[in-house]
């Protein structure tokens, strides 16, 4: 069995990509983490990973390895010198964009949990590399089948605050938007989320994925149905499977299963599923839906501004509607940009986020 490269390895994609490379005996090559040295040292006692990166050089000292590297530059050359045919990007945010870059320009496969990477530079990844661990995703992928289909359609919870009184939303603090109903996640994607930002940026990623614009998303409460596919026969198929990330993960990393990885889903304890549309006046992103898929060299600036936007109400600095708000009030201010490549990705994340500090 081929050895894997893990980027996040402890966050929960991490976490749960560990566990699957050990039912299936696959060896760890590197591991890449951010601050959890603690959990990062139990990963390495027992994954012994050839070469370890860290976010930062103050905690080198603290990592029991012998080769450590630091810093995104860390990161980047850990990929340059890996053996590792795959590399599992479970980074958090715009960070993740440059590994996938640098893996996918030496040919490696990314297994890919990273979606700001497809977000900000889709146009210039080779997605025939790329594995999406998303369970949305990976359940299109799973539907379609080579079939022609007319739509795709993904699903969402509804995130936090699906049941509260939009009045009282206004007034929702930082930790109140990280209690999800459904998912245990980190910090960023729970917000995202509740405010819908999350499910935008997967739209985003399932027209490079699937070279279509013709894809939409339903809440499901209840998070059993991922995905559904419209063929253009008239016939629609959905994908039911509980609520683990393990299946895309494993599929990622084996290309086939034959064995069980969850349970089946016992329709019969399910009760009754509704779909219900996502309304702008409860996530106001959802107003660009249609022009960001239509102008997707946007998503740059919508993640830059929307991770600004995240840190300016963990400190209070916004309420949670005003996070809409900044994101887009740059949509606006940036809309005639036109990224050519990387470099002006680059530019252009940068000079989103300047604007939002100077106002």
């Amino acid at each position: 069995m081929s050895s894997i490269v893990l980027l996040g390895s402890t966050g929960s994609i991490g976490i749960n990509t560990l566990l699957v490379a050990q039912r299936y005996n696959i060896p760890i090559e590197a591991l890449v983490a951010g601050n959890n040295i603690d959990l990062l040292n139990a990963q390495i006692k027992i994954h012994r990973p050839k070469i370890v990166a860290i976010a930062n050089e103050n905690d080198r000292k603290k990592v029991d390895h012998p080769h450590v590297l630091c810093g995104e530059q860390g990161i980047l050359e850990l990929i340059e010198i890996s053996q590792s045919p795959t590399v599992v990007n479970a980074l958090v945010g715009y960070v993740g964009l440059a590994p996938t870059i640098k893996a996918t320009t030496l040919g490696k496969k990314v297994a890919l949990a990273n979606k700001e990477s497809l977000v900000v530079a889709g146009e210039f990844i080779d997605t025939s590399l790329i594995t999406p661990i998303d369970s949305e995703h990976f359940g299109l992928w799973y539907l379609l089948n080579k079939r022609p289909p007319s739509k795709l359609y993904i699903t969402a919870s509804g995130g936090a605050f699906r049941e509260w009184d939009i009045q009282k939303m206004a007034s929702a603090s930082f930790a109140d938007a990280l209690k999800h109903p459904n998912w245990s996640m980190g910090n960023k994607i729970t917000i995202d989320s509740a405010t819908m930002t999350n499910k935008l940026f997967e739209l985003l990623e399932a027209k490079w994925l699937f070279h279509t614009t013709q894809i939409d998303a339903v809440i499901e409460k209840k998070s059993i149905i991922h995905a559904l596919v419209e063929f253009k026969d008239g016939s629609t198929t959905a994908h039911f499977a509980g609520v683990d990330m393990k299946l895309p993960i494993a599929f990622a990393l084996m290309d086939e299963i034959h064995e069980p990885i969850l349970p089946p889903t016992d329709l019969l304890k399910i009760g009754q599923i509704e779909f219900l549309p996502i309304r702008e006046e409860r996530y106001p992103i959802w107003q660009i839906k249609s022009h960001l898929l239509a102008h997707p060299h946007l998503g740059v600036v919508i993640n830059a501004a929307n991770e600004e936007a995240i840190k300016f109400f963990e400190q209070e600095k916004c309420s949670f509607f005003g996070m809409s708000d900044i994101v887009l009030d740059a949509y606006q201010k940036f809309e005639n940009i036109r990224p050519k490549n990387i470099d002006e990705i680059i530019i252009a994340d940068k000079e989103t986020r300047a604007y939002l500090h100077a106002k």
